[in-house]
């Protein structure tokens, strides 16, 4: 049953063309990936399809009774406003009112009765009861501090709350855009499974390859005006592209292998004053048209790292190094060596201290105890995920180019503007201000700012943020053919996959492990990070880990022999639960499943359900024995 639709939608900045003719149908249980290069339109599409803004031409419709919630890019302020109000906040015909009952509810003693009577009338009249438990369940369900000001959380956790509310209205068609940023990986596996279990319609835009074959079943690109939809998983989207756009090239090829020719023969036809077919001149008027009316692809980025002078075989080296900030024990008696050639990614919780470690291991900072020693002709190159290094009142010329016209790249002059067009900027963006740039473009801006000099030490820290997906390939490729070494800070999975050699997992309270190969190399050992203890105070209690992964207790009340044979039999159990919901969930992912019969899908729910049941009941009495 359709609930949102596109029916030859036009939209058009200037002469920029984001959308020529585009046709979109969403149906319930449908979750729909959408693609596209940095500057393509996936936002202002998304926010036509929320309704906030009206297309040139074309016509969008939204099934009476449907609602819609769309889930921002930037995150909500951090203010004194608590975590209630911003969610209440989501239910727009009510949320003032239950704001306003819930400050109430809070003065105890003091509280104004007859303000108080008059907010309960008007809230029965509204439907307002009904409306309030919905908000304490949203809450409940992500697991969110009602009363804690939102200045308190992280930007994860702030993550979360706009999540809430958007989720908060229940809403038949959700609109999410990069919901991962500023989450860590335990926070993105969170999200990952309450979007498996969403039954509504829902559309995302996201960089992040693994959370988008986890989550989607079809897939939208964007591309050059045009929307192109694929119904299956991400992978498969891949192979179906490559195949589209071999095609196009060999189309466009033969195309113009034929204007070519009749260009040939028009002139040929007067130089030997014959009549001309006027049917065939007609028709290469209208192919010279056609031609001309050919988008072009955006080309991808073709930059290269310069490497400088190899170093020494240490690049540092860490022995007993300890530090604190305050109370917190970022690190414990920690040694590590790295060479020249390793690629390191470090990997953990948001607050956990991979920032701290990379300054330790840089020299930035002072360790408390222990030493740190770095090798010997190191030239490095360090961009933090702040983009610290740009001048946001400067235009990308001055920042990158230190306002020269030319640039020396790898001993060659080479123009300013052709150096950034390497990097995808037209020469209209290249005197734009740093601060008028979209987050892509300016994370381009960074790398374009760090390969311009020589390095055999490349720092960095979350470099993927808003890069399209096309690009983060190509950082990908650079970084495997550096000769030097690569320190990675990154929550991208997939990323750290394809790219590091060895991982240092911060695990909190001044843990840090070293592990060999890559984040799903360290997974299938066991590995699994867990959130920061901080974020653990913020928020109620998370849900306790499997019991293959957990700490035995100190001390422990003996059990009975059947209390013993079932906790035994316990951890089976939990596999044997979690094997069937990752089936259903699985299931219910694919792209046929809401086609089945209404029977055939209300019987999978029910097992989803009740199997969900089973499984919390059987951790909580896990916990119970294991405790």
């Amino acid at each position: 049953m359709p609930l949102l639709k596109l029916d030859a939608v036009q939209l058009q900045f200037g002469t920029h063309t984001i959308l020529d003719h585009v046709d979109l149908t969403i149906t319930r249980g449908e979750k729909l990936g959408l693609l596209g290069r940095n500057g393509m339109g996936k936002t202002t599409l998304l926010k036509l399809l929320a309704g906030e803004m009206a297309p040139d031409a074309g016509e969008r419709w939204l099934r009476p009774g449907v609602k819609l919630a769309r889930l921002e890019q930037t995150l909500p302020d951090a203010d004194n406003a608590s975590v209630y109000d911003v969610v209440a906040g989501g239910l727009p015909e009510a949320g003032e009112l239950l704001k306003a009952y819930h400050h109430l509810s809070l003065q105890g003693g003091d509280v104004d009765m007859n303000e108080l009577a008059r907010v309960q009338q008007q809230l029965e009249t509204a439907d307002g009861w009904n409306l309030q438990q919905r908000v304490e369940t949203t809450l409940s369900q992500l697991q969110l501090p009602a009363d804690t000001p939102m200045r308190e959380l992280s930007g994860g956790w702030r993550r979360r709350v706009a999540l809430a509310r958007a989720l908060v209205c229940e809403p038949d068609i959700l609109l999410l855009d990069e919901p991962t940023n500023h989450l860590d990986i335990p926070a993105i596996e969170w999200l990952e499974g309450q979007l498996q279990q969403y039954r509504g319609a829902l559309i995302l835009i996201t960089h992040d390859r693994r959370f988008l074959q986890n989550v989607v079943n079809s897939i939208a690109e964007l591309d050059r005006g045009h929307l192109s939809v694929w119904r299956g998983d991400y992978r498969g989207f891949l192979e179906h592209r490559e195949a589209e756009l071999a095609a196009e090239e060999r189309a466009n090829a033969l195309f113009d292998k034929k204007l070519a020719q009749e260009e040939v023969w028009i002139r040929q036809g007067i130089k030997a004053r014959r009549t001309r077919n006027e049917g065939r001149v007609r028709a290469l008027k209208a192919m010279r048209e056609e031609r001309s009316q050919r988008r072009a692809r955006v080309g991808k980025a073709s930059f290269a790292l310069e490497d400088a002078a190899g170093s020494g075989k240490i690049v540092a080296e860490l022995q007993d190094v300890s530090k604190a900030f305050g109370d917190k024990a970022i690190l414990r008696n920690f040694s590590t060596i790295i060479q020249r050639g390793d690629r390191v990614g470090i990997v953990g919780a948001n607050g956990a201290g991979k920032s701290t470690l990379v300054k330790l291991l840089l020299g930035e900072i002072a360790p408390d105890s222990g030493t740190v020693k770095l090798g010997s002709k190191l030239e490095i190159a360090y961009s933090d995920q702040l983009r610290g290094a740009l001048d946001p009142e400067k235009n990308l010329i001055d920042n990158v180019c230190g306002g020269q016209e030319f640039i020396d790249i790898k001993g060659k002059r080479k123009h300013a503007i052709s150096y950034l067009g390497d990097f995808l900027f037209t020469p209209d963006r290249v005197r734009t201000p740093v601060k008028a740039l979209s987050g892509g473009e300016q994370n381009r801006a960074v790398l374009a700012q760090l390969f311009s000099k020589p390095a055999n030490l490349l720092v960095l820290d979350e470099p993927t943020n808003d890069l399209d997906i096309e690009t983060l390939e190509l950082l990908e490729e650079i970084l495997l053919d550096f000769d030097g070494t690569v320190i990675l800070v990154s929550h991208d999975r997939d990323f750290m996959d394809r790219v590091v050699t060895g991982l240092l997992v911060v695990e909190g309270n001044g843990v840090v492990s070293e592990h060999a190969g890559g984040y799903s190399d360290w997974e299938s050992r066991g590995g699994r990070l867990l959130e920061a203890p901080q974020e653990k105070q913020a928020a109620p209690a998370q849900k306790p880990a499997t019991p293959a992964q957990a700490t035995p207790a100190k001390a422990r009340q003996k059990l009975s022999y059947k209390d013993q044979r079932e906790l035994d039999a316990l951890p089976a159990t939990i596999e044997k639960l979690e094997q069937r919901q990752a089936a259903l969930e699985s299931e219910m992912a694919s792209s046929g499943f809401y086609e089945q019969a209404r029977e055939q899908v209300d019987a999978t729910l029910k097992e989803l359900t009740e199997v969900q049941a089973d499984l919390e009941a059987a951790f909580e009495r896990w916990a119970e024995l294991d405790g």
